[in-house]
C-alpha cells in the first residue's frame, strides 16, 4: 500500500513508482543470491580439486614407501593367497566400502565433538526459563550463572577466532571470494569482535560492505551509557511531558489541552472527555479514556470500567504492581478519531533520525491491540516486533510525514521518535520517546537497517553543528525553562 495522499494521481503515480523500485531491487537481489551461490560452488570446487590432487599426491608417496617397507617385502608370500582377476577386484571393492564406512563414522564423530566443543544444546524459552527458576527456588542461580557467564564467553572467544581466521584465509583472495566470505564472517560477529583487517578492506579501493557493523541496538545502547557518563543528553530535555508540549507550541503543531498541574490520585477532579495518564509513563500503562464518569476505558487491560471508584481502584493496582512508578497524574483532552462512534485515537509513531523517517508505527489500542508497521515510501513490512499483532494499517500522508521530519531536524540529536494520536481533524501530538520500550526485539534485518540510518544522521548532525547551525526552538526552549 502506497503513502496516503490527499491527490489521487500523485498517490497512483506514487504506487507505479513504488512498484518500478521494488522489482528492480527484487531483481537486483535475486541476481546477487544467484551470484552468490556460483562463488560458493566455485569455491568449494576449487577445494575439493586441491584436496584431491593432496590425497593423490599422499596416496602415491604413502604407496610407495610401502612398498620400499620390510613388512611388504617379507609379506610377499602372503599377498599370492589374496584372489586375483575379477576376485580380486571384489575384494578391493569390498575393502574399499569399508574404508568409506569407516571414514563417514569418523567424520560425523568429529563433527559431533566440535558442536560439543563450541555449542550447547538449542532449547526454547519457556524450558529456559523453567531451568532458571528451578535453579533460583533452590538458591543455586548464582551459581549457575557465574558458569554459563564463563561457558558463553569461552564459546564465544572459540567462535570469534574461528571465524575471524576464516576470514583470515581469504585475505589475499579475489574480491568476489572476499566479499562472499567476509559477508558471512561479519554476520557472525558483534561490532566489538570485528577485526580490524576486515574493516581496513572495508575503507580500501575493494570497499568490502561494514552494512553488519551497523545496529540501531547498539546505538542506543551507546547513547544509553553516554547519558549515564555526562549526565544529561539533548534528546532527554523533551522526554518531560510538558517541555515536549511548551517545544510543539513554539512550532505551532497541535497538542491536546493540558492541565497545569500534576495531580495525586486522589485529587483527580471527576470530569467528562479527559485522558488520564502518569506524569512518567510508555506503552499505555496507567492511561484511561474518560468518556464520561460511567464510561472510562483502560487502554491497557483493554478493559471498561462503569464509575469513578473503579477507576480509582485500579489507578491503586497501577501503582502497588509498579505499573506505574508514582502517584503522579496528568489530565488532558480526550482526542478522538471518531467522536460519533467514540472511536479512541490511533497511535502514529515515527522513527526519525534527524530530519529524516525510517519507520513508522500504527497502533490501535482498542477494543483490541493492534499493530502496523509502515516504511517511508508507503510499504507495510514485518520487523521481528509484535509479528503476533499485526493489522493492515491506514498508514500516513506525505505531509505528515515531511512534518515529522521537520520537527526532527530541530532536534540536535541522531534518533528520538515522534508520537502522535490520529484526531477526526489530523494529527495531534502525544509525546518525544528518546528510548523506545524494547528496541532490542527487531528483527536483524530491521536492526541492521535502522543502524544505518542512526549511524549517517549522527555524522550529519556533526557536520551541521561544525558549520554553525542554530537550533532556534530547543535553544528557546532551555532558556525559558532554567
Amino acid at each position: 500500500m502506497a503513502v496516503i495522499s490527499e491527490n489521487k494521481n500523485n498517490q497512483t503515480d506514487k504506487r507505479e513508482s513504488i512498484s518500478e523500485q521494488d522489482q528492480s531491487a527484487m531483481s537486483h537481489q535475486v541476481e546477487k543470491q544467484e551470484a552468490d551461490k556460483l562463488i560458493e560452488a566455485l569455491i568449494k570446487k576449487e577445494a575439493e580439486i586441491k584436496k584431491t590432487d593432496t590425497e593423490i599426491k599422499d596416496s602415491e608417496k604413502l604407496i610407495k614407501n610401502i612398498k620400499k617397507s620390510k613388512t611388504w617385502q617379507r609379506s610377499n608370500s602372503i599377498r599370492k593367497w589374496v584372489p586375483s582377476g575379477n576376485g580380486q577386484k571384489q575384494y578391493i571393492a569390498e575393502l574399499e566400502e569399508e574404508l568409506g564406512i569407516t571414514q563417514n563414522e569418523l567424520i560425523a564423530a568429529l563433527e559431533l565433538i566440535n558442536e560439543l566443543k563450541i555449542e550447547n544444546a538449542r532449547l526454547d524459552y519457556d524450558s529456559v526459563w523453567r531451568i532458571a527458576k528451578e535453579q533460583k527456588d533452590e538458591g543455586k542461580l548464582v551459581d549457575l550463572l557465574d558458569k554459563l557467564i564463563n561457558k558463553k564467553k569461552q564459546s564465544d572467544q572459540n567462535y570469534n577466532h574461528l571465524l575471524q581466521s576464516s576470514a583470515r584465509l581469504f585475505e589475499k583472495e579475489t574480491y568476489e571470494y572476499k566479499q562472499l566470505v567476509y559477508s558471512k564472517v561479519l554476520s557472525g560477529l558483534k561490532v566489538e569482535d570485528i577485526p580490524e583487517f576486515m574493516v581496513r578492506s572495508g575503507l580500501s579501493e575493494e570497499n568490502i560492505l561494514l552494512k553488519q557493523a551497523s545496529s540501531f541496538r547498539a546505538s542506543l545502547n551507546m547513547r544509553m551509557r553516554q547519558l549515564q557518563l555526562q549526565g544529561s543528553l539533548p534528546e532527554m530535555v523533551l522526554d518531560d511531558k510538558k517541555m515536549a508540549y511548551h517545544f510543539m507550541n513554539q512550532m505551532n503543531i497541535r497538542i491536546p489541552q493540558l492541565s497545569d498541574q500534576t495531580y495525586r490520585l486522589n485529587d483527580i477532579p471527576e470530569q467528562e472527555g479527559i485522558v488520564i495518564k502518569p506524569a512518567d509513563g510508555a506503552g499505555g500503562r496507567g492511561v484511561y479514556l474518560v468518556y464520561s464518569i460511567n464510561d472510562i476505558i483502560d487502554i491497557k487491560k483493554a478493559k471498561k470500567l462503569t464509575n469513578w471508584p473503579l477507576l480509582r481502584r485500579s489507578m491503586e493496582k497501577d501503582i502497588d504492581s509498579g505499573q506505574v512508578n508514582t502517584d503522579e497524574w496528568l489530565v488532558e483532552e480526550l482526542i478522538l478519531e471518531n467522536k460519533k462512534e467514540k472511536l479512541p485515537a490511533r497511535d502514529i509513531k515515527f522513527y526519525c533520525f534527524y530530519g529524516k523517517v525510517a519507520l513508522i508505527l500504527e497502533i490501535v489500542r482498542y477494543p483490541e491491540l493492534k499493530y502496523c508497521w509502515w516504511t517511508k515510501a508507503g510499504e507495510r513490512i514485518a520487523t521481528g516486533k509484535y509479528d503476533e499483532s499485526l493489522f493492515k494499517g491506514r498508514g500516513v500522508t506525505d505531509d505528515e510525514i515531511n512534518q515529522a521530519s521537520t520537527i526532527s531536524a530541530e532536534i540536535p540529536a541522531p534518533f528520538i521518535r515522534i508520537d502522535f494520536l490520529r484526531s477526526d481533524e489530523g494529527l495531534v501530538f502525544g509525546e518525544f520517546t528518546p528510548k523506545p520500550g524494547n528496541y532490542d526485539e527487531f528483527d536483524t534485518e530491521t536492526d541492521k537497517w535502522l543502524g544505518d540510518y542512526f549511524i549517517e544522521a549522527q555524522g550529519r548532525l556533526e557536520i551541521d553543528l561544525l558549520n554553525g547551525k542554530q537550533f532556534t526552538h530547543y535553544t528557546k526552549l532551555k532558556e525559558n525553562h532554567r
